[in-house]
């Protein structure tokens, strides 16, 4: 059975702000990825250029929040965040929230995935290098790394 199996996919919704918000009372969310706030929150329920998704476990509970956006020429598509619910950090989340979202059925074809990561951000630098994602160097100022699905590897199995 494929790992994403353990995960269900949908879209985010404003009724989420709720745990998202208490999610990112945590220091470790917060600093990496917040402070998140109202404005955030209705760009991300407006936006038609991309998806913030959540993904729950086999208990109905939240376990990931993943954001993408899409590429309107079907070149890269992107993680623009990856958020983890923190009292379950370091159980493998992580990388089932990727698997499962790129397997989402609703996102537009793409060539490939990238994502980008702060060069202070060790823990991303680590956790896209284990997935077996292609680190691509810098570019604007921002570690880059690229996975294709094309290479007909599963995420993190290099």
């Amino acid at each position: 059975m494929p790992l994403r199996a353990s995960l269900s996919v949908r879209r985010m919704i404003r009724e989420d702000w709720a745990w998202i918000s208490e999610w990112f009372r945590d220091p470790v969310l917060d600093r990496e990825l917040g402070p998140l706030d109202g404005e955030w929150l209705e760009y991300v329920l407006a936006r038609t250029e991309g998806v913030e998704l959540v993904l729950r476990g086999a208990d109905g509970r939240p376990a990931a929040l993943l954001g993408c956006v899409w590429d309107s020429a079907g070149v890269e598509h992107g993680i623009t965040d990856i958020a983890v619910d923190p009292a379950r950090r370091g159980q493998g989340l992580g990388r089932l929230a990727v698997e499962a979202a790129l397997a989402w059925p609703e996102h537009p074809p793409a060539e490939r995935w990238i994502a980008f990561v702060d060069p202070e951000n060790r823990a991303a630098f680590g956790f896209f290098t284990a997935l077996g994602w292609d680190h691509e160097g810098c570019d604007a100022l921002m570690e880059r790394f690229a996975w294709s699905p094309a290479r007909g590897a599963r995420i993190g199995s290099v």
